[in-house]
């Protein structure tokens, strides 16, 4: 049983689902949509454009959340996954949008392979901040002024621009030693939208280590 097979047990018949970005992400959709043409009755509200193209395509019914701003369960990737359960996210350019489902979920269930799983958020040294772009420069200097190395992540050679409007800032970072500090300084930058950090959100991790499924649950929320 894959990863993304597993957490199929955490959707129940009747559910609202949030979809996730990402190679994860993707292969839950995929499954998800077996698990449909099965006679399985869901719908879903999909965190990019990417997965809202793909979840229309294997014939995942989609709602918005203006119909459903409260959601039975999201199912994601990460970058990065710490001993507590904290994340970073948003390698995929969705992480707003992906932030923005996962707090509207009863249960937030992230899918990440061994690899992500790291003793100290920073450890694979890259933290994505969405920007303004009409700020980006402000925001810029400010996160500088934080001590990380913030970087306009490119497309074609053109700031990639995501399905807000907006620009990546991928900041340099080594090890975090204050996560919650750094989040509160970032988010007090005007112009800055969201950042990759995902604190005290995830309720259950399942970890693909080499085939073999672990589940991580944050202390106090239950399996």
């Amino acid at each position: 049983m894959t990863v993304a097979e597993h957490a199929l047990g955490f959707v129940e018949d009747g559910h609202v689902v949030g979809l996730g970005t990402g190679h994860a992400a993707t292969a839950f959709v995929r499954a998800l949509a077996e698990r449909v043409r099965g006679g399985l009755r869901i719908a879903a509200v999909p965190t990019s454009e990417a997965t809202a193209r793909l979840a229309r395509e294997v014939g995942i019914p989609l709602v918005s959340l203006a119909d459903h701003p409260a959601l039975d369960v999201a199912v994601d990737g990460a970058d990065e996954v710490d001993p507590a359960l904290d994340l970073v996210k948003g390698y995929g350019g969705a992480l707003v949008r992906e932030k923005i489902v996962a707090g509207a979920a009863r249960r937030f269930v992230v899918l990440v392979e061994g690899e992500k799983v790291v003793p100290v958020l920073g450890s694979r040294g890259k933290l994505p901040v969405e920007v303004v772009p009409f700020g980006a420069a402000v925001c810029r200097a400010r996160l500088e002024a934080l001590g990380v190395r913030p970087v306009v992540r490119l497309e074609d050679g053109a700031p990639m621009v995501t399905d807000n409007g907006n620009w990546i800032l991928d900041c340099g970072v080594g090890p975090i030693a204050d996560p919650p500090g750094l989040e509160h300084a970032m988010r007090a930058i005007p112009g800055v939208v969201g950042t990759g950090l995902f604190l005290g959100m995830a309720d259950v991790v399942l970890v693909d280590d080499g085939g073999r499924i672990e589940t991580r649950v944050r202390a106090g929320r239950g399996a």
